[in-house]
């Protein structure tokens, strides 16, 4: 009898935890259900009414406006796509170079550096957005990619996480082991340390690729050529029209936007769950 009371009282705990699972799950939807359903109404229909829980018949006119609008949507996010992988690339990469450097190297200064570059962590982009620029203007890439390309190799919060990663799951065994058999330092970070940071990698690059994306601040100061523009950049001039604002190209041009996040969270969400079940079974 108490055998049945407990799985009964068990059998509510878990539909309980569904039902609060499933109910967040769904609010965090919602937002972005709305958008996709207002990208395919019509600007009168939103202002009526601003939610709908299904699709309307504006969708191609929608798009019509967007592109007349000086909105490229080919030339933005092949812009966002090569800023965003490139950015990716190096954060990830760089800062998985850095973190082992930290982990599996004891030499004098590592604890001051790994100090500086947790105070780096601290400052702003907006504070050194003139120096920046400044600089930028000084070597003549005002108007390029490079610029919101290679200063992710310098990004200390994924140097931070990659370094936590590695203090949990290296064992320096491993690394003396290649060494003695004559592997190279960068043979052994390339063939050995990185499967062993897949997991913090593809968390990272979720992070960092949505980063790059969303980044609207540094490409706002830098790009003045529309051939360059990212999606962020030509969702923000939608607006620019004080007299008349077509709401649905806008939800058209937002949604444009998020999609490829949807598209890469979805890639890289099982690396995710490996590393939660690598760390749950870890002795």
């Amino acid at each position: 009898m108490m055998n049945h009371s407990m799985s009964a009282a068990t059998n509510v705990m878990k539909t309980v935890i569904y039902i609060v699972c499933i109910f967040f799950a769904v609010l965090s939807i919602f937002p972005f259900w709305i958008m996709f359903m207002n990208a395919t109404r019509g600007t009168f229909e939103i202002q009526q009414n601003s939610i709908a829980f299904f699709p309307s018949t504006h969708l191609i006119s929608n798009f019509k406006i967007l592109t007349g609008k000086s909105f490229n949507p080919l030339v933005g996010f092949m812009n966002s796509m090569l800023i965003s992988s490139g950015a990716t690339f190096c954060a990830v990469y760089f800062s998985s170079l850095t973190a082992f450097a930290l982990v599996a190297y004891s030499w004098k200064m590592r604890q001051p550096f790994f100090t500086f570059i947790m105070a780096v962590l601290m400052i702003p982009a907006q504070v050194s957005g003139i120096g920046f620029y400044q600089f930028m203007y000084r070597i003549g890439w005002t108007n390029s990619l490079w610029p919101l390309i290679l200063p992710a190799i310098a990004s200390p919060a994924v140097v931070f996480f990659m370094r936590q990663y590695l203090l949990a799951t290296l064992s320096l065994d491993v690394v003396n082991s290649a060494r003695i058999d004559g592997s190279g330092e960068f043979a052994t970070f390339n063939r050995i340390i990185l499967p062993i940071m897949k997991p913090a990698m593809a968390t990272q690059a979720i992070f960092s690729f949505v980063f790059s994306w969303n980044e609207l601040f540094r490409p706002l100061i830098l790009l003045t050529d529309n051939e360059k523009y990212t999606m962020p950049i030509m969702v923000s001039l939608l607006r620019g029209d004080i007299y008349k604002t077509e709401y649905g190209s806008v939800y058209l041009g937002l949604s444009l936007t998020v999609l490829p996040l949807f598209i890469i969270y979805f890639l890289l969400s099982k690396y995710i769950i490996e590393g939660v079940a690598l760390g749950s079974i870890k002795e």
